[in-house]
């Protein structure tokens, strides 16, 4: 699946945004932080990570739709929903 530039910028700041946010939890944990404090972090890196994968999925959807080569057939509406649910 082809993404164009502007979508692969944001999905890799987004991405980016998750990791630090996990190397951060990982640190609250390692230093022993409430855990209310860790559990909110770590559903903004989910977050964080659902959002880069939705946009990938939202900007590569009519590349999916399309042949790309003579090798690789079209998606199916069937196989588009079901990789569009494995984010959720």
């Amino acid at each position: 699946m082809q993404v164009d530039e502007e979508s692969v910028g944001a999905v890799l700041n987004r991405l980016r945004r998750a990791q630090g946010q996990l190397a951060g939890v990982i640190a609250m944990i390692e230093a022993g932080r409430d855990c209310k404090d860790v559990v909110t972090q770590l559903a903004a890196v989910s977050r964080a990570l659902d959002r880069a994968g939705f946009k990938i999925v939202a900007s590569g959807m009519r590349q999916c739709m399309a042949v790309s080569d003579e090798d690789t057939p079209p998606m199916s509406e069937a196989e588009l929903e079901k990789l569009f649910l494995a984010l959720a």
